[in-house]
């Protein structure tokens, strides 16, 4: 049975890839589906593109965040099952149909995820890198993962409004990190489905790349404080980064150790360090080779491993920062 989706999507300013998110939206191959664009006080173009669609446009009194506007269009609508994306994600014309068969075969009070394709939208290496990893990272444990990511999100209406929502008082980001765990503390079972798909538009460059590190992992780690579970393997706060990131530094300073105190075991130790963890994350090497060749998996594992750390041990060390002085 083809079940009627609501497709739900906040929007704040994102007037650069509205359209085609819309417009990969109603190119979709399922019949039964509305689309709800909630829009949290943009200042761009944004409402004069989404009238040009027979969308349900929603829009919210002052700026309220994308939990708010989540909750919101899901208030409002009409489908069996809520399929949550964002603004610059753009659904494969077999989303819904996915969606629909993985809600038939799990049962409705399941929360199923999906993720982004391997190839973003803009083709580049640095959006190309954060595409194929986080593709990696969201699909290692599908029958048991940590979170859904609201980008991809497929929920019955029923198990929504029996709930809270998306918490509205909250960090800026991760959201739906939060709703996730509260949702299994409830009972819900989580399942991530490979099949489900949408593209994902990045527009990075080097400097955009290593800015959205440092804040997701500024963010991630004060809630992982709060939560208790900053060791446990979550998506792409993953053991594999942590230890990563954690070989990075201590790498660097045995390094530096080494120059200075002219102690040559420590350029030993460090370069042991470091290849071992080569080793533990050899697999997402395999995995960046498998979707885009050879060249690409050694420059993307390089900038994993020699750069990628870097602002996220900046994030982590801002976010200890902020919890022991009560600023978080």
């Amino acid at each position: 049975m083809d079940r009627f989706i609501s497709i739900i999507i906040p929007n704040h300013n994102k007037g650069d890839t509205l359209a085609l998110c819309l417009e990969a939206a109603f190119a979709s191959e399922y019949s039964r589906y509305e689309v709800i664009v909630v829009d949290d006080r943009s200042t761009d173009n944004s409402i004069n593109i989404i009238e040009k669609y027979p969308c349900k446009l929603i829009c919210l009194d002052k700026k309220s965040g994308a939990s708010v506007a989540r909750n919101a269009g899901a208030r409002v609508s009409k489908g069996d099952l809520l399929f949550f994306t964002d603004a610059d994600c753009l659904l494969q014309k077999d989303t819904l149909f996915e969606v629909n068969r993985a809600m038939q075969a799990a049962g409705s009070e399941t929360i199923i995820g999906g993720t982004y394709t391997s190839i973003p939208f803009d083709n580049d290496f640095f959006s190309s890198f954060q595409s194929v990893w986080i593709h990696y990272s969201e699909t290692k444990h599908p029958d048991n993962p940590d979170y859904i990511a609201s980008h991809a999100m497929a929920i019955t209406t029923s198990t929504f409004r029996r709930g809270s929502g998306f918490p509205e008082d909250f960090m800026p980001i991760i959201e739906d990190v939060e709703y996730s765990h509260r949702l299994k503390r409830e009972g819900c079972r989580l399942i991530m489905e490979s099949r489900i798909q949408v593209r994902h538009i990045f527009n990075f460059s080097l400097a955009r790349s290593l800015k959205n590190a440092y804040r997701k992992s500024m963010y991630w780690m004060l809630y992982s404080l709060k939560n208790r579970d900053v060791l446990s393997d979550s998506g792409t706060a993953s053991v594999e980064l942590k230890l990563n990131v954690a070989s990075f530094f201590i790498c660097a300073l045995l390094i530096v150790i080494a120059a200075v105190l002219m102690k040559p075991f420590a350029a030993i130790t460090a370069l042991f360090i470091f290849t071992l963890n080569i080793l533990y994350n050899a697999r997402l090497g395999i995995y960046f080779k498998r979707q885009r060749g050879t060249v690409f998996a050694l420059k993307a594992f390089i900038y994993y491993l020699l750069c990628y750390p870097l602002p996220i041990g900046m994030g982590t060390a801002s976010a200890l920062f902020r919890h022991l002085t009560g600023r978080a």
